[in-house]
């Protein structure tokens, strides 16, 4: 039978969490639908076992698949490339699905050949659980031109399904033993995208507030030289799309901009120095990008007026009023 929807769980380490997220996806109105492909990146704790549990048990539906750690995006690449379903997702390890919506969802992507598809998503908020709701105000089931909504809307890989041919045809393909890559996710396939439909439905439970994670301060400290790299590999690109792309990638910069920010004043010497080379970098690589992000940050601009002069007085600044 066809499956409608292949699901790649990226695995490492993630035994604490992954049940929670394998039984989200239990409703047995749609197992036979959907491929849940559990690609466990290497781990050193029960996760590989777990998995293995549900494939047994649903045999029809999850898969356990094992390789040397490579990554987020290795496991992502896998995912790729054995998907058999119509429309591909991914559902980190230590997130999870709103099952009622989810079932919605699938049945929704029968009827649907959408380039990409995108819904409404929760952010969870630990340790107490606290749940934010994270809308779009599009029409409910509707299609759309990607051009019409690309300036006003922007997709977080939370939100999105992505119809598997496209990355399959065109040979997708996230960069290996790297964080932060969920951006190429969503870029790489940006010049082949020429439709979209929004489904108001809260499907994605993204779990934040952990204080090891990529996405924390700490994280984006301790994986600084990955988040660059991402972006370098983005601004050396050529996109159709200019517009989208040069505006995501911007806010990347100004991410990054915000993590040189986040250190310590006794260590501003050598993030200045780095934030140089790095703001020199972006704009050798890609002018209109460094423009952008220029325009779209008070910070960025009082640095580059200054030509990087009182850079500690402005980050100081930064830090206590909490601006990129």
């Amino acid at each position: 039978m066809d499956k409608v929807l292949t699901v790649v769980i990226p695995a490492y380490n993630v035994g604490k969490y992954v049940k929670k997220t394998l039984d989200s996806f239990l409703d047995k109105s749609i197992l036979n639908d959907i491929e849940v492909l559990v690609v466990d990146d290497g781990s050193q704790d029960d996760t590989a076992k777990i998995a293995q549990e549900y494939q047994e048990k649903y045999p029809q539906t999850f898969h356990l698949i094992q390789k040397e750690n490579g990554g987020h995006g290795s496991t992502i690449n896998r995912g790729i490339e054995v998907a058999s379903g119509k429309f591909f997702k991914v559902v980190d390890g230590d997130d999870w699905v709103n099952t009622k919506d989810f079932v919605k969802l699938v049945n929704s992507l029968k009827h649907c050949n959408s380039d990409y598809v995108f819904t409404n998503y929760c952010e969870v908020y630990e340790p107490d659980f606290t749940i934010k709701e994270k809308g779009f105000s599009l029409i409910d089931s509707k299609e759309y031109l990607f051009e019409s909504i690309c300036s006003d809307i922007q997709i977080p890989m939370h939100a999105l399904v992505i119809r598997t041919s496209i990355l399959k045809d065109h040979h997708i393909r996230l960069d290996e033993h790297c964080f932060y890559v969920d951006v190429e996710y969503i870029l790489y396939p940006i010049p082949y995208v020429s439709t979209v439909t929004f489904f108001n439905l809260y499907v994605y439970m993204y779990r934040l507030a952990i204080s090891t994670q990529s996405v924390s301060t700490v994280g984006y400290q301790k994986h600084m030289k990955d988040h660059i790299s991402v972006i370098m590999h983005l601004l050396g690109a050529s996109y159709e799309k200019k517009r989208y792309i040069v505006q995501r990638i911007s806010e990347m910069v100004l991410t990054q901009s915000a993590i040189y920010g986040s250190y310590s004043v006794t260590a501003d010497k050598e993030m200045k120095k780095s934030f140089i080379v790095f703001d020199q970098a972006v704009k050798a690589k890609n002018n209109m990008v460094y423009q952008f992000a220029e325009q779209s940050s008070g910070k960025l601009r009082a640095l580059h007026k200054a030509h990087f002069h009182f850079y500690a007085l402005i980050s100081y600044f930064s830090r206590i009023r909490n601006l990129r």
